[in-house]
């Protein structure tokens, strides 16, 4: 992970990261990326899942899809994972506890079906972890109509926010206010099946061990 221009803070350069590990640590704990590209000169920013390996983010679409549509150009996409919320003594003062990156570059094109099959197990198995090798996989037609395109991690920002509020030594510290953080926790919940299974009908193994895991967090 290089910086660059585009990828050096100039605001809160204290909750900059720069190592490769911590950049891998907001993926592995995202679930959501937002893809942000021009699409016939207007900005589109699209909402994702993704999958992804220590050089490279993965995303996949249809290959009727406007964002994906065309030869790839420069896109930036952002990961956000909100930790909490920060309650201050003064409204000012509040603020959010969080892990973000922001990666930028020119995606190629994934074409070959090893590849492509490659990419979408990262993808599937980001999302739920254990489904890829479970579920049936893709088909040449299915391949054929999907678009994945390959974008290098090699220029990245991340920031970390952490901690309580900064107004433990203002004056409003002595009015009595209570202050901290208001954590947020998010964990996959208890599996709904599909009304259409056949009565009985087993909860695989790696879906029933889900509730209360997250990718990234155990």
């Amino acid at each position: 992970m290089s910086g660059t221009p585009r990828t050096r803070l100039r605001r809160g350069r204290e909750k900059a990261r720069g190592r490769r590990e911590a950049l891998l640590d907001v993926l592995a704990a995202g679930f959501v990326c937002h893809l942000g590209v021009v699409v016939e000169g207007v900005v589109m920013v699209v909402p994702t899942v993704y999958g992804y390996d220590p050089d490279t983010l993965y995303l996949h679409g249809s290959v009727a899809s406007r964002s994906l549509a065309g030869p790839p150009d420069e896109v930036c996409v952002t990961v956000t994972v909100l930790d909490g919320v920060v309650l201050a003594r003064s409204v000012f003062e509040h603020s959010v506890n969080y892990r973000s990156a922001m990666i930028y570059g020119r995606p190629g094109d994934v074409t070959d079906d090893t590849e492509k099959l490659a990419a979408l197990r990262l993808i599937t198995e980001h999302v739920a972890p254990g489904q890829w090798d479970y579920a049936r996989q893709p088909n040449r037609r299915e391949l054929a109509a999907t678009r994945l395109w390959a974008l290098s991690l090699g220029e990245a920002s991340v920031k970390v926010r952490s901690g309580g509020p900064d107004d433990a030594d203002s004056a409003d510290a002595r009015d009595g206010r209570w202050a901290g953080e208001l954590p947020v926790l998010t964990g996959f919940g208890t599996p709904v099946p599909d009304p259409a299974l056949p009565v009985g009908t087993p909860v695989p193994r790696h879906v029933a061990d889900l509730p209360g895991t997250w990718p990234g967090r155990g």
